[in-house]
């Protein structure tokens, strides 16, 4: 999601960054022990437990960078935070690129914010417009897409981290291990998963989900969503995909604030 550009704010009004150790990161600790601890689902644990080297190298890069001063984004617990809906109740994926990079913005799912953000990030805001065209469904004024989380809707990045003001900074920091791990698990789902692709981004990962349902446009970005994202109806899509594999369609109505 770098496309969305960090809305301007005061230093002042920020709280200093905080400086991480590896043991802050839940995942440095291992694929078990996140599960113990309610970071992650315990469905989830034999397809990151081969991961745990690679999970505390990532740990110990991401503490670097904080002792040397960078703001690291979501904070820590909330980094995997996709991967607290459990294995077999994930019926739907939508790829996100990267988290906000707006201090407060980003909690861990793709496209969602924190409840009391104001503005709304333009992609999320466009995605909303596209929601109402498709399905009639009002905008809702908070970014909190937790609900869709709730009935089976992955809302996962390829990047799981981001520094303060620099979308796109964490992109080859090793997530990608981590992402295509999780997607080659729920390639192997059965009834299958819907995928949503929003953009170029997303849609070259498109061979390492070949038994997926994929339905692509272009992303929602501003820069974009004249170009293919508006009118693709992707709301409708997946629910009539759902109800063709014996799948209850997902409620996209958002509970107010």
């Amino acid at each position: 999601m770098s496309f969305d550009q960090p809305a301007l704010f005061a230093a002042s009004a920020e709280p200093a960054a905080a400086s991480f150790t590896p043991e802050d990161f839940p995942f440095f600790h291992g694929a078990a022990a996140m599960a113990e601890t309610g970071v992650i689902d315990p469905s989830w644990v034999p397809t990151l437990l081969p991961l745990d080297h690679t999970l505390r190298t990532l740990a110990r890069r991401l503490s670097e960078r904080s002792l040397n001063g960078e703001q690291i984004l979501p904070e820590p617990r909330l980094m995997l935070r996709a991967l607290q809906l459990p294995v077999q109740r994930v019926k739907v994926l939508i790829l996100g690129q990267d988290p906000y990079p707006t201090p407060s913005h980003p909690v861990g799912l793709s496209f969602s914010t924190d409840r009391q953000v104001r503005p709304l990030p333009r992609s999320l805001k466009n995605i909303y417009r596209e929601l109402e065209d498709d399905l009639g469904v009002a905008p809702a004024v908070h970014g909190d897409l937790s609900a869709w989380q709730e009935q089976g809707v992955m809302l996962l990045n390829q990047t799981l981290s981001v520094g303060a003001g620099q979308a796109g900074s964490h992109q080859k920091l090793g997530w990608d291990a981590v992402t295509n791990a999780v997607i080659t698990t729920l390639n192997r789902r059965t009834p299958a998963v819907v995928a949503i692709l929003w953009g170029a981004h997303a849609q070259k990962l498109a061979p390492a989900m070949p038994a997926m349902v994929q339905l692509r446009s272009a992303h929602p970005s501003p820069l974009s969503a004249s170009r293919g994202f508006f009118g693709s109806r992707p709301f409708s899509a997946v629910n009539r995909e759902l109800q063709q594999l014996g799948l209850q369609p997902v409620d996209w109505q958002l509970p107010p604030a």
